[in-house]
């Protein structure tokens, strides 16, 4: 099994249909025993019910916009573990109201808040994960969108969000590869998440992929876990600072 003995933290699940468990199945199939957080106490037993199949996993609610939660699931992780291989880093959010209308009229509050939990978050947590990597070598991952690269209709601010995202991995990458760490990301085509819910335009996104991109479909969480398994495991040990797109080959169009 590619991940056989391999303990790996997932960040961001919320029910059946997120990105992140899709990546938790994936890389529980293949051996790896996980620690799992979901945001908010409404989520916790719907997580915990998808969880509890799994061997030894860790379940711990934690808001990435909160220093003290962060330092308390890696210390709860060192202490449990010993240390950690892997860090899915599934976590995005901006306001409703950011992401209807003109990008012109996005808010200050709007603007800081998508850009700390969507993008600034993925280095509060590499910084936390790294002293539990390092001695082992490591892999970091993270999910982008196109729309950090090209304009979407109601995507707006994570938009932006993903752009600084996608730097970060670049920048991380750089910081983290002398320490064995590596830091890449995946941009899926859009998928109907729980997260990608607050996109007015989805609908049309989701039948817009599904007849344009080469592939004339949709992806689903399970080929974005399949993916992820790449980055995570041996099979990319040489590869850093990468944005990989599985989208059914959308991105490659010029129209």
């Amino acid at each position: 099994m590619l991940l056989e003995g391999k303990r790996g933290l997932i960040l961001g699940v919320a029910n059946k249909r997120s990105i992140a468990w899709g990546i938790a199945k994936a890389c529980a199939r293949e051996g790896a025993r996980l620690a799992i957080t979901y945001q908010g106490g409404r989520l916790e037993e719907t997580v915990r019910k998808l969880a509890s199949p799994m061997q030894e996993v860790l379940v711990q609610e934690c808001d990435v916009a909160d220093d003290a939660q962060l330092d308390r699931l890696f210390e709860r992780i060192g202490a449990d573990f010993g240390g950690l291989d892997f860090v899915v880093h599934a976590v995005a959010f901006a306001q409703k109201e950011e992401l209807e209308g003109e990008f012109l009229q996005t808010s200050r509050e709007g603007f800081a808040k998508a850009l700390d939990i969507s993008s600034y978050s993925l280095t509060a947590v590499a910084r936390r994960a790294a002293p539990l990597m390092e001695e082992r070598g490591g892999a970091i991952v993270t999910l982008s969108y196109l729309g950090g690269q090209r304009v979407v209709p109601h995507y707006n601010v994570m938009g932006v969000a993903k752009a600084a995202l996608e730097s970060s991995v670049r920048y991380l990458a750089a910081d983290l590869g002398p320490r064995r760490v590596r830091v890449n990301a995946i941009s899926a085509g859009p998928i109907r998440t729980l997260a990608a819910s607050g996109v007015s335009d989805l609908p049309k996104m989701l039948g817009l992929f599904k007849e344009k991109a080469p592939l004339r479909r949709n992806v689903d969480i399970d080929e974005v876990g399949d993916v992820a398994l790449f980055f995570l495991s041996d099979l990319s040990r040489a590869v850093t600072g990468e944005v990989l797109y599985v989208d059914g080959g959308f991105h490659v169009l010029g129209l």
